[in-house]
């Protein structure tokens, strides 16, 4: 027996339909990201961001089309580092992935500024209930990727950031799971922040002590991602 409960404002507030009684299953949605046309001069900074936020967000890992061995292993390490089972993996043809993941019953999302509006979109994904592969696209991608994607999906049709465009399509597709990504558990970390009104308290568990920090400033984990794989 399924249970299952929503809270109507909720739905109303992301813009998908209230008949959320039709979005209900039992096997839960894996969700892994495509990082396209990656180059390793230019976007090393924003394909760690990506991986960081899909990571955050509740995708369970990133496919790098790139050589580019330095962020993957940095990004490795730094899910190893907070916790959790996120993997990035390079590959050597996305074209070739695209195919086994629809052979093995999976759909892809390519977002894209062109594509029909995320509040559209989310009614048809949630009723196909398939496994998805969201494409990110670094450098212009190829033509063919409009075709192979079974929705093009737009968040707003406007220029802004794929790292906001993946972060609101992942919270929008966590929702329709009935989780909240903001709320992503991850286990197994070596280190986990408390969160706090004032101050800074993380918890160092190679260390097995809390560190409290009040006055200093910590740099973000992008940025020491950046510096570590330079």
């Amino acid at each position: 027996m399924v249970v299952a409960s929503y809270n109507t404002f909720d739905w109303a507030f992301r813009g998908i339909n209230l008949n959320a009684r039709m979005y209900i299953h039992v096997k839960p949605m894996r969700i892994t990201i495509l990082r396209l046309g990656h180059r390793i001069q230019r976007d090393q900074r924003i394909t760690t961001h990506v991986a960081l936020t899909a990571r955050a967000l509740g995708a369970e890992g990133m496919l790098l089309d790139s050589d580019d061995s330095g962020i993957e292993k940095s990004l490795n390490e730094a899910a190893a580092r907070w916790g959790g089972s996120f993997y990035v993996r390079r590959i050597a043809s996305w074209k070739s992935e695209i195919k086994k993941w629809k052979e093995a019953g999976g759909k892809v999302v390519h977002l894209t500024m062109y594509g029909i509006n995320l509040p559209d979109a989310i009614p048809q994904i949630a009723a196909d209930r398939g496994n998805l592969m969201i494409v990110v696209g670094a450098e212009k991608v190829p033509p063919e990727i409009y075709e192979l994607a079974d929705w093009n999906v737009a968040v707003g049709n406007q220029p802004h950031s794929e790292v906001a465009a993946l972060a609101i399509i992942l919270d929008r597709l966590m929702a329709i799971e009935g989780k909240d990504a903001l709320r992503t558990q991850f286990t197994g970390g070596e280190i986990e922040i408390v969160p706090k009104k004032r101050g800074k308290e993380v918890i160092s568990k190679s260390i097995t002590h809390t560190r409290k920090m009040w006055a200093c400033s910590v740099r973000s984990m992008g940025n020491w991602l950046t510096r570590r794989h330079k």
